[in-house]
């Protein structure tokens, strides 16, 4: 049985008080006034020059006669607008820092809940000894999820648009006919109850299947092996309709006006190989201290193995995405990479290299894939891509040109990282790290590429 060392327990409340402490920081600071915005935007086109700093203080040359003071008037009418868009940006970067963190660990626990049912369903017999490692990190979906829905409600309109009621009222100054057309999907309640769906639907599946499996210990018979089989059969057809769902709600509606009918898969890609590679980097960190000693090279390189492929499948829908929008050339579509290119363009592409090029130089030659170190390496790069890429999806639609990687960012991941540390590594204090009576135990522990 595996003991939560003190240490690490430590080490995980540290990580979530330290995030904790520089989440506030980042609301605090986040919350200027029009005029603290006005006065910002004015130095930093002082800093361009004198024109930019004419434009932004709304200084018009000719104020004399009727069509200088029309003129002026609309150009400090501009001029207010523009300031008080980006104090919106500004204010809603801590929310958006927060979610992206809370979205990144969560589909983490997702990712891997998919991966440990694919191998139940395939009856792998090369996996079985990692299946307790897999229902430990399972066990931060529940809460995950309901964090990430958390802050969705809570931060309102921060993150996304549609929930301003405003945007549906025609009355209003803020309507917009394309979101007020997709109200009877992007409406408050319907996003509660699909997500109550989702949530319970996969927290069901991930109870009954770690029930079943540490019932099958003690069992006499495979009654619940084959128990488990069934409903992983169901579970993967839910999974399949679900993610797409999700992914719709949680992250492509940030931006209501866009649309990709391949997002659901590319997230499903993005969340696959996260799990996968904190799988790996979990596997031999308890190795390090000791445990899953019937844990072989051999298990290693197929866990590396499936990083490699799954980056690689990443990279498909990456590029099939990009390339798909950009050949059909329609505006709703291709405003997406715009804005990415013109705004994000280093970490936008330099996801590709982190996700894609990376991994294929590290892990390409099999020998590679049985070095620990190596593996390590290649997974926190892996690790940081998919994070700037879930920041890639977020931030352009809450905080556009005004993001950074500073404290509200890096405190997120933090405070996320410290209880996904927390309730991972309890869950695995709570049931043997091998499972003892499972049909396929003999060939994994034996298995030999």
């Amino acid at each position: 049985m595996y003991t939560f060392s003190n240490k690490l327990k430590t080490f995980s409340f540290i990580l979530m008080i330290l995030g904790a402490l520089g989440v506030g920081y980042g609301f605090m600071t986040s919350h200027k006034s029009l005029d603290d915005v006005k006065t910002m935007l004015t130095e930093e086109a002082s800093g361009h020059g004198g024109g930019h700093a004419e434009e932004a203080t709304h200084v018009v040359a000719d104020s004399h006669g009727e069509h200088g003071e029309v003129a002026h008037a609309d150009d400090a009418h501009h001029g207010d607008a523009h300031a008080e868009h980006v104090m919106h940006q500004i204010h809603n970067r801590p929310w958006s820092a927060l979610y992206v963190a809370a979205f990144f660990f969560m589909m983490i626990a997702l990712g891997i809940l998919a991966f440990y049912a694919i191998q139940i369903a395939s009856q792998a017999g090369w996996s079985p000894v990692l299946f307790r490692v897999m229902e430990g990190m399972t066990a931060y979906l529940l809460p995950g999820a309901l964090i990430v829905v958390a802050i969705a409600i809570f931060s309102g309109d921060h993150i996304f648009v549609w929930m301003n009621p405003d945007m549906i009222n025609p009355e209003s100054d803020k309507y917009d006919a394309l979101v007020a057309g997709k109200s009877g999907w992007l409406n408050k309640t319907g996003f509660i109850i699909r997500a109550l769906i989702f949530i319970a639907g996969w927290s069901l599946y991930r109870h009954f299947s770690r029930k079943f499996s540490i019932a099958q210990d003690t069992a006499e018979d495979n009654r619940n092996f084959k128990k488990s089989f069934r409903i992983t059969a169901g579970f993967l057809v839910f999974f399949i309709y679900t993610e797409s769902m999700m992914s719709w709600d949680w992250i492509m509606s940030v931006d209501p006006h866009w649309f990709s009918t391949l997002f659901g898969w590319y997230v499903f890609a993005s969340m696959f190989v996260s799990g996968i590679t904190v799988l790996a980097l979990i596997t031999l960190y308890l190795k390090s201290k000791g445990q899953l000693e019937f844990v072989n090279e051999n298990h290693l390189h197929d866990v590396a193995k499936f990083m490699f492929a799954f980056s690689i499948f990443w990279t498909y829908l990456w590029f099939s995405q990009f390339m798909l929008i950009w050949y059909s050339n329609i505006p709703e579509e291709v405003t997406y990479f715009v804005t990415r290119f013109q705004d994000y363009q280093l970490p936008f592409l330099g996801m590709v290299v982190m996700n894609f090029v990376f991994p294929i130089l590290m892990l390409m030659n099999a020998d590679y894939k049985r070095v620990p170190w190596f593996v390590v390496m290649a997974g926190l790069v892996i690790l940081a891509g998919h994070y700037i890429d879930i920041f890639n999806m977020i931030m352009p639609a809450t905080v556009g040109d005004r993001w950074s990687i500073g404290i509200p960012e890096i405190s997120s991941i933090l405070l996320f990282a410290g209880l996904f540390i927390f309730i991972v590594f309890t869950a695995l204090t709570k049931a043997p790290l091998l499972v003892k009576r499972y049909p396929f135990r003999k060939e994994s522990e034996e298995f030999h590429y």
